[in-house]
């Protein structure tokens, strides 16, 4: 069931967007060449208990997951590109990392995900990264009252045609509530012009993903984490946006901590 939420639900929901922010901005920070991603998981955990928020992650037990999650963040590391399960692993140098973190600050949530490569950056990671930005931001100039939710799945899209990669329509954006994941799925490719025709109060995660030379992937034996079915790198941007009648508000804007 799609959901509207009223102007004062949006202001309720600031909070989490800016912790969300926050925790991001902090692992981000922390991530360097010998940090362990059972570490970056500790300070997620350590940062939800401070700020007395609730995680979306640690209980989370969907049909395509094996098993709950039991861990509060996602860490995909080069060829993973979603869902990835902290694990005993040192971050070397060069690697290709996303962070997918999402939790509930008094009854809300908020969503949001970056990719940051640690260390010495390879030019096509770098590449890979901008696109996925690019996709994002092109997505989320196209959430605004009157449009079709397949505009944003069109922008998305296009920006990954013109750089030659290919688009996996199993996993995108979704609703953002009380829950973190609900109605409407927002695919990561469409025809523009089609879909439901969004309205203020509309609140959701657009998170385009990409592959450097696939668009197939498959499922880690951990049971959770999305690799590439080719071994190439993968990049994923989202935030979580609240349609209004001014356009889209981006809840998760990472801008105003980074000076």
């Amino acid at each position: 069931m799609i959901e509207l939420r009223t102007p004062a639900q949006i202001e309720a929901m600031k909070p989490a967007g800016r912790f969300v922010a926050e925790v991001l901005v902090a692992l981000r920070d922390a991530a360097d060449v010998g940090v362990n991603l059972l570490d970056l998981d500790r300070l997620a955990h350590e940062m939800i208990k401070e700020r007395g928020a609730e995680s979306c992650y640690i209980d989370y037990h969907p049909s395509f997951g094996a098993s709950p999650f039991g861990k509060v963040l996602c860490t995909s590391v080069n060829d993973a590109v979603l869902h990835g399960l902290p694990h005993d692993y040192d971050l070397q140098d060069g690697d290709l990392l996303s962070l997918d973190f999402a939790c509930s600050v008094d009854g809300w949530v908020s969503d949001s995900a970056l990719s940051v490569v640690v260390g010495t950056p390879r030019e096509e990671d770098l590449a890979l990264i901008d696109v996925a930005t690019r996709a994002l931001e092109a997505g989320i100039a196209q959430a605004r009252p009157g449009n079709r939710l397949f505009d944003i799945s069109a922008a998305i899209g296009d920006v990954a045609r013109a750089a030659g990669l290919g688009v996996n329509l199993q996993f995108g954006g979704h609703g953002v509530g009380r829950t973190m994941h609900g109605d409407p799925h927002v695919p990561n490719d469409g025809r523009p012009g089609r879909g439901l025709k969004l309205k203020p109060g509309l609140v959701i995660a657009i998170e385009p993903w990409f592959l450097q030379t696939t668009d197939r992937i498959f499922t880690d034996a951990d049971g959770w984490t999305l690799r590439s079915a080719d071994g190439s790198r993968g990049a994923h941007m989202e935030h979580t946006v609240a349609i209004t009648a001014e356009g889209p508000l981006v809840l998760t804007d990472r801008t105003p901590l980074e000076g």
